[in-house]
């Protein structure tokens, strides 16, 4: 994912920039169906419609994924996946393909030897940053199309596609309204993608200092499935604000939205 720690990458912006948005787009591909699942268990309230004896539509990853493709057929577990890849080959691409850059910046270019894990904490948080604030817009997108499920007979869908739903925001909205819900997803991309590549970075200089390992494939596997779960773990509770944000115009700020999520439901849904 990132050059090794104790050199220089020989890899240009460029070629960093397209590799990762390639990966990120085909991961994005793969996983979108739990994603799509994930977003219909954030924004799902813990009491539906007031009453407290209610059941919630959604329980549980699995039984998501199998209520949606039961009621809204296979297709709809894709639902945001053009604005998915759009967010992918902006986000995916700037986020790693200025990593090394940024640490290199906060390390010096003299610096010699292993990088300091706060510096790559550092780094990964500044490009996180950068990374989602660019493509906020695509995010948004995502999300509202994922969010809207089942309608009943004869109500039209609130947006006909990705490309129809970039321009009725902007139409309807304003400009100002494709960066809805920056804040956490500002906090919760950088906090994630410093989780995951200060982590991926730092598994991966340990292991290949245990005699046996060399920097092969198995070794980036176990980097990349550490860095995964610290990143899910650390980044679930700013992820829900951000999609209820995104997907219900009813909250006021961040604030609003994350102490009445707190307050009424649990900002663990979707882990």
């Amino acid at each position: 994912m990132v050059a090794d720690s104790k050199g220089k990458s020989d890899i240009s912006f460029a070629g960093t920039f397209a590799a990762s948005a390639f990966a990120a787009c085909f991961a994005e591909i793969c996983t979108i169906p739990l994603d799509t699942a994930k977003v219909r268990l954030q924004l799902q309230k813990s009491a539906v419609a007031g009453d407290g004896m209610a059941m919630p539509k959604y329980k549980g990853m699995l039984g998501t994924v199998s209520t949606i493709a039961r009621e809204e057929g296979l297709a709809a577990l894709w639902k945001g996946i053009v604005p998915g890849l759009h967010r992918q080959c902006v986000y995916g691409g700037l986020r790693i393909g200025l990593y090394e850059p940024v640490k290199n910046l906060y390390v010096g270019s003299d610096f010699v030897g292993d990088v300091p894990l706060t510096k790559k904490i550092l780094a990964a948080l500044t490009t996180g940053a950068i990374g989602i604030t660019v493509a906020n817009p695509t995010d948004l997108v995502k999300v509202r199309l994922q969010a809207e499920g089942k309608l009943p007979a004869g109500v039209p869908r609130r947006y006909s596609g990705a490309l129809n739903a970039y321009s009725t925001i902007l139409r309807q909205e304003g400009v100002g309204a494709l960066w809805t819900g920056i804040g956490p997803n500002i906090a919760r991309n950088a906090i994630i993608n410093a989780a995951e590549l200060a982590s991926y970075d730092q598994v991966k200089e340990t292991i290949l200092k245990i005699p046996g390992f060399t920097d092969n494939v198995v070794t980036h596997l176990f980097a990349g499935l550490g860095a995964g779960f610290f990143a899910v773990c650390i980044g679930s509770p700013v992820d829900v604000v951000k999609s209820r944000m995104m997907g219900d115009s009813t909250y006021k700020n961040t604030l609003d939205c994350f102490i009445k999520t707190l307050k009424n439901d649990v900002l663990l849904q979707g882990l």
